[in-house]
C-alpha cells in the first residue's frame, strides 16, 4: 500500500491530514488521488459510505486549485444539508495550511443573504445542496461557468430524493469542458445514465461489489410482534448499554418524535432527527451526538442522510425500509473506517419476506438472535457494574478531611446493606413489571394463513367485528403498513388482531368487537404529523357490507376508482365536517381530484365518483362543484352525480351534522335541483 506522499499529495495538505490523524489511505483513496492529479479522466467511484470518499476527491482538488483566481473552480453536489457542512468542514481541515482557498458551503435552512455576501468576497470551491445552489443561480448570485471541476457525492441518495432533474439542470449550466467525478455508494440505473450524458469516458472504481454492505457490518435480527417492538428496543439497549452508540431508524416523523420521547422519559440519553426540526435545532442535535452527548439518536432515512459520524456501533431499524438500497445506507452508518459495526433489525412477521430479499439483493447473511429476557439484562448489568468498581483505582489524594466527614454516614453503615443500596441505585431501571414481563421472542415466520388473512385485510375482505373510523390516510403520509404499526404500536393489540383500509384522507381499522373501544381510546384525541386525530366507530360493517366488488369490476375503497356498489344506499359515504373535508371521493389533489384531462377534455383518468346516473364525463365544459368542505355531487345535462360514493339519482349526497354518517338512508338526503357551490377556504 502507498502512503499519501506515494500518491503525489503536496507537503502542505501532508501535514494537515498529519495533524487530523491520518496515516495510510483507504482503497478508495489509493485509487482514485493519482487518477485525479496524473490525469485528466472523469471518475466514477462506487464505495460505501464512511470510506473516505471526502478526501478521495477533496485532497487532488485542494491541490489544483489555482488560489490566485477568485473565480469559483469547484462544485461540490451534495444531498442533505449536514453532508455539506460536513464536507466543507473538512475540505477546510485539509487546506488550513494552504493559503489563499475559499470555501463556501451554501444549503438551505440558513441565510442566503449571509452565503450570497460570502460568495462575493471570493470562493475557490462551492459546496451545495441542489435547491440552494439552484436558488442562488436563478437569483444570479453565483456563476458556474468558470467551474473546472464537479464533483457529485453519494449520487444514489440525491436521485432517491428527488433531486436528478435539479442536478442535469446544473450540469447543462457548467463549462463543457470540465471534469465531473461522481461518488456513489450504490449503482441504481440513474447514476448510470448521468453517467453516460455528463461523463466522459470515466474512470471506474469499484471498492467492494455492487449495492453489496460492508464486510465489516454483522447484520442481526430478531422476530417479535409489532405491539412489543418498543419493550424490545429498550431490552436490547438495556443489554448493550456498555458500548452503544446508536442511530434508530424509523418510518415516520411522528414515529421518530414518538419513540424519542419514550426513550428520555424512560431514561435513555436519547434525542431525534426529523424534517420539522428547524436548522438551528438540528445543528444543536448533531453537535450533541457528535460529541457523544447524546448516545442514541432516531432518525428518518431523509433526515439520516449525510449524517457523517464516527464510532457508531450500532444501527438499528425499527422497521425495515420499502427500498432495499436505503437498507444498505442506513447500514453504512457504522463500521466506518475499517471498525466493526452491527445492523440490527426488529423484525414481525411480514417483514420477513423483505429481509430474504434484502439477504439475496445486497448479498448479506443475517444472524438471527433472541430479545433477551429482563433477568439477562438485570444480569449483565449487576456484572458490569461489578466489575467497573472491582477495577475502579482509588484516587487517594480526593479524600480530604471534608471529604471523610462527609463520608461518616456510609463508613457507619454495614457493609451488606451498603452495597444494597449502590446496586439499588445502578438497577433502579429494573422494577418489578420490567423483570416479571414475558418473553417477547417469536419465530419470525409468516404462515400461509397469516399471509391470507393479511392480504385479504390490505384488499377490505371480510373480518368479523367492528369498523372504525380514523380521520387520517394518505394524504398524511400513511401507508398499510405504517398505518397498521401505528394503530398496534398505540393500542398494544397485536399485528395479527388488526385490519385496515388505507384512502387519501381517512381510513378504517377492523378489530374484534371487545377491541373497538380499546382501539377508539388509544386513537381518539391523539395527533399524527401535527394532525389531530379523530377516531369513532363506523356505520358500516366490516369487509362486506359495502358491496366493493360490483359489477364493472371496481374497487370500493376510498382511494380506489370504479362504481361504490351501483345503488342508492349501496355506497359508503364518509364526510369529516370537523376536518373541513368531504372524503367520499377518494383521494383528490389539486386541480380537481383523481382526474386528468387532455386538451379534448376527455378524461383519462376515472376517479372514484358515481357514475350510475351521470356516465362519463367528456366534456370540457362540465362543471364540477365538489367541495372538500361539503361533498355536493353535480348536475348535468340535467343528472346528479355524486362524488361521494354510490348513486346519488335523487340528489347530492350531504350527511348533515358534526359527525361522519356511513350509512345514512337515501330518504334523508337533501333534493335541491342545483346545490350552491359552497365557498372553499
Amino acid at each position: 500500500m502507498k502512503n499519501f506522499s506515494e500518491l503525489g499529495v503536496e507537503t502542505s495538505i501532508l501535514n494537515a491530514i498529519q495533524e487530523l490523524g491520518f496515516e495510510n489511505p483507504t482503497p478508495i483513496q489509493e485509487q482514485s488521488i493519482p487518477v485525479f492529479l496524473e490525469t485528466g479522466q472523469d471518475i466514477l467511484g462506487l464505495a460505501h459510505t464512511g470510506t473516505g470518499k471526502t478526501a478521495a476527491f477533496g485532497l487532488p482538488i485542494i491541490q489544483l486549485i489555482d488560489t490566485t483566481n477568485r473565480s469559483v473552480q469547484a462544485l461540490v453536489i451534495c444531498p442533505t444539508r449536514e453532508l455539506c457542512m460536513q464536507i466543507s468542514r473538512d475540505l477546510g481541515n485539509y487546506s488550513k495550511n494552504k493559503s489563499g482557498i475559499n470555501i463556501v458551503a451554501v444549503y438551505g435552512g440558513a441565510s442566503i443573504e449571509r452565503q450570497i455576501s460570502d460568495i462575493k468576497r471570493g470562493a475557490n470551491i462551492i459546496v451545495a445542496t441542489p435547491g440552494r445552489l439552484m436558488d442562488l443561480m436563478n437569483r444570479r448570485a453565483l456563476n458556474i461557468s468558470t467551474v473546472k471541476y464537479v464533483v457529485l457525492d453519494e449520487a444514489d441518495e440525491m436521485l432517491n430524493m428527488g433531486f436528478e432533474e435539479d442536478v442535469e439542470y446544473i450540469l447543462a449550466e457548467t463549462p463543457k469542458e470540465k471534469r465531473v467525478c461522481l461518488f456513489s455508494a450504490t449503482m441504481p440505473k440513474g447514476i448510470r445514465n448521468i453517467a453516460n450524458k455528463y461523463m466522459n469516458d470515466p474512470h471506474e472504481i469499484t471498492v467492494g461489489q455492487k449495492n453489496t454492505g460492508n464486510e465489516n457490518i454483522t447484520h442481526q435480527y430478531a422476530a417479535v410482534h409489532a405491539r412489543d417492538k418498543y419493550p424490545a428496543l429498550k431490552r436490547y439497549l438495556d443489554f448493550n448499554s456498555d458500548n452503544i452508540y446508536a442511530i434508530i431508524f424509523c418510518t415516520t416523523k411522528h414515529e421518530t418524535q414518538d419513540i424519542s420521547d419514550k426513550l428520555i422519559k424512560d431514561g435513555y440519553n436519547a434525542d431525534c432527527l426529523h424534517g420539522d426540526l428547524s436548522q438551528g435545532q438540528r445543528e444543536k442535535v448533531m453537535n450533541r451526538f457528535r460529541h457523544h452527548a447524546i448516545k442514541i439518536l432516531l432518525a428518518t432515512d431523509v433526515a439520516a442522510r449525510g449524517i457523517d459520524v464516527t464510532g457508531i456501533t450500532h444501527v438499528i431499524h425499527f422497521h425495515l425500509p420499502d427500498d432495499i438500497e436505503n437498507y444498505t445506507h442506513r447500514s453504512g452508518r457504522t463500521a466506518r473506517a475499517g471498525k466493526l459495526g452491527v445492523s440490527f433489525t426488529l423484525l414481525n412477521m411480514r417483514e420477513n419476506g423483505r429481509l430474504r430479499d434484502i439477504e439475496r439483493l445486497s448479498k448479506v447473511k443475517f444472524e438471527k438472535i433472541l430479545i433477551p429476557s429482563a433477568e439477562e439484562v438485570r444480569d449483565k448489568k449487576l456484572v458490569a457494574f461489578i466489575d467497573t468498581i472491582v477495577n475502579t483505582e482509588i484516587e487517594t489524594s480526593i479524600f480530604d478531611e471534608k471529604v471523610m466527614e462527609g463520608l461518616k454516614p456510609l463508613l457507619e453503615m454495614p457493609s451488606e446493606e451498603l452495597v444494597q443500596k449502590f446496586l439499588s441505585l445502578e438497577l433502579r431501571r429494573f422494577s418489578a413489571e420490567y423483570l416479571n414481563a414475558p418473553d417477547l421472542n417469536t419465530s419470525g415466520e409468516r404462515t400461509s394463513r397469516d399471509s391470507e388473512r393479511g392480504e385479504r385485510s390490505e384488499r377490505g375482505g371480510n373480518v368479523r367485528g367492528q369498523r372504525i373510523f380514523v380521520s387520517i390516510g394518505k394524504k398524511d403520509g400513511l401507508t398499510i403498513r405504517s398505518f397498521k404499526d401505528w394503530v398496534a404500536q398505540e393500542s398494544g393489540l397485536d399485528y395479527t388482531d388488526i385490519h385496515v383500509d388505507v384512502s387519501g384522507v381517512f381510513s378504517f381499522v377492523d378489530v374484534k368487537e371487545e377491541f373497538a373501544e380499546k382501539v377508539i381510546t388509544s386513537l381518539n384525541g391523539k395527533t399524527y404529523e401535527d394532525r389531530p386525530v379523530r377516531a369513532e366507530l363506523s356505520g358500516e360493517k366490516p369487509g362486506g357490507s359495502r358491496e366493493g366488488r360490483n359489477s364493472r369490476g371496481g374497487d370500493s375503497r376510498g382511494d380506489r376508482g370504479g362504481d361504490r356498489g351501483g345503488r342508492s344506499g349501496g355506497g359508503y359515504s364518509s364526510r369529516r365536517s370537523e376536518g373541513g373535508s368531504s372524503y367520499g371521493g377518494g383521494d383528490r389533489r389539486s386541480g380537481g381530484g383523481d382526474r386528468e384531462r387532455r386538451s379534448g377534455g376527455e378524461r383519462t383518468e376515472r376517479s372514484s365518483y358515481g357514475r350510475d346516473a351521470g356516465g362519463d364525463r367528456n366534456s370540457s365544459s362540465d362543471r364540477s362543484s365538489f367541495s372538500e368542505k361539503s361533498g355536493y355531487g353535480t348536475r348535468d345535462g340535467g343528472r346528479n352525480r355524486s362524488y361521494s360514493g354510490g348513486s346519488s339519482r335523487g340528489g347530492s349526497d350531504r350527511p348533515s351534522g358534526d359527525r361522519p354518517n356511513f350509512d345514512r338512508p337515501s330518504s334523508d338526503r337533501p333534493s335541491s335541483d342545483r346545490p350552491r357551490r359552497p365557498r372553499r377556504d
